[in-house]
């Protein structure tokens, strides 16, 4: 069983992204894009990109990539930081804020959809699996 875990995961994740970009195509946005802007609308008073780029657990490239195409479409705001005359904080911006209600409902949809007979109890322990497998993952970087 253990050497079927990662399989399934990774079968799961690509399912879910499959389908979430089904239902976000029409409004220009990809998976990659959404949980973008929602670890942004949770960040509240903005991240840095490094602090983005380390919650999302992907390289800076890649999330420059797609800060820009957020940019590009007035979904987001790079402003400076008080603190550091190097870094940007990035916002959602109205607009932003405003697109990540439709975004939301959708993906509510689908995850609803996906997670159908599925327990409170069994996803609760779910979480707490994956919560440890990222803990042990983090002490072997």
């Amino acid at each position: 069983m253990r050497d079927q875990f990662p399989f399934a995961v990774a079968r799961v994740t690509r399912r879910w992204r499959k389908l979430l970009d089904e239902r976000l195509k029409d409004l220009g946005v990809t998976q990659a894009r959404w949980t973008t802007m929602v670890y942004l609308q949770r960040g509240g008073e903005g991240l840095t990109q490094r602090e983005l780029a380390s919650l999302m657990a992907i390289e800076n490239p890649t999330l420059v990539r797609l800060l820009d195409s957020l940019e590009e479409q007035g979904l987001i705001q790079r402003r400076p930081c008080q603190n550091d005359r190097r870094a940007r904080r990035l916002h959602l911006t109205e607009s932003g804020e405003s697109f990540m209600d439709d975004l939301n409902d959708r993906a509510k949809s689908l995850r609803d959809e996906m997670l159908e007979g599925v327990s409170e109890d069994d996803i609760d322990v779910a979480l707490k699996v994956f919560n440890t497998i990222m803990v042990n993952g983090d002490r072997l970087k």
